[in-house]
């Protein structure tokens, strides 16, 4: 599991989005996360995504304690959990092609695997994989990023409003192939988003805050 317990944080000292926020995200199911704009739902993917350190507050991967954010996070706790940003373009470094995005997180930890089923999973083409960021939709782009976050086989998932900028068509295909790793790899996902009626027919148990 996951989880957040008593949650404490902010980006300006004394003044906390989050509150004494507890979150869980089980292995093997799908969570939602609700709550209007403004509310912190961004602040708890990035604390359970071990991006931004609580000032109060415990996050633990599987059992295990974090002591550590960001680059200081010990390696298996970063590679546990992936993550899907809303906005996909300051997510990427616009030179890479989608290829190259989707690979990044292999690059990073030296590892060299075929990345082909997976590109094919996400609904990316030979033809998308050459291109650019400029070059592709804002929902091509976001199958990279999520291929990206696939690509380690993280054990847990954040989709940080993952579909917000996209079509019916490609929010279904995402949902998707998020599924089946919870289907078939077990993976936890916290599906964070404003739109409670996709939460609703996706997760398993939606919290509000």
């Amino acid at each position: 599991m996951l989880s957040g317990t008593g949650l404490v944080a902010g980006y300006r000292k004394g003044v906390a989005v989050l509150d004494g926020i507890d979150v869980e995200v089980p292995a093997g199911r799908v969570t939602g996360l609700a709550g209007p704009s403004g509310c912190g739902k961004s602040t708890v993917a990035r604390v359970l995504g071990l991006l931004q350190r609580p000032w109060e507050g415990r996050v633990s991967v599987d059992g295990d304690v974090v002591d550590g954010f960001r680059h200081s996070a010990p390696r298996a706790q970063r590679t546990a959990i992936g993550m899907v940003f809303q906005q996909p373009r300051p997510a990427v470094d616009p030179r890479f092609t989608l290829h190259e995005v989707v690979a990044e997180p292999l690059r990073a930890t030296g590892r060299s695997e075929p990345i082909e089923a997976l590109t094919e999973q996400v609904g990316l083409t030979a033809e998308l994989l050459r291109r650019r960021p400029h070059e592709v939709s804002d929902g091509q782009l976001q199958r990279a990023c999520l291929g990206r976050a696939l690509a380690l086989r993280p054990r847990y998932l954040i989709c940080d409003e993952m579909t917000a900028m996209l079509d019916a068509s490609t929010t279904a295909a995402l949902v998707r192939v998020v599924d089946r790793q919870v289907e078939e790899h077990g993976t936890g996902v916290l599906a964070i988003s404003h739109d409670e009626a996709l939460l609703e027919r996706w997760a398993g148990r939606v919290l509000r805050i």
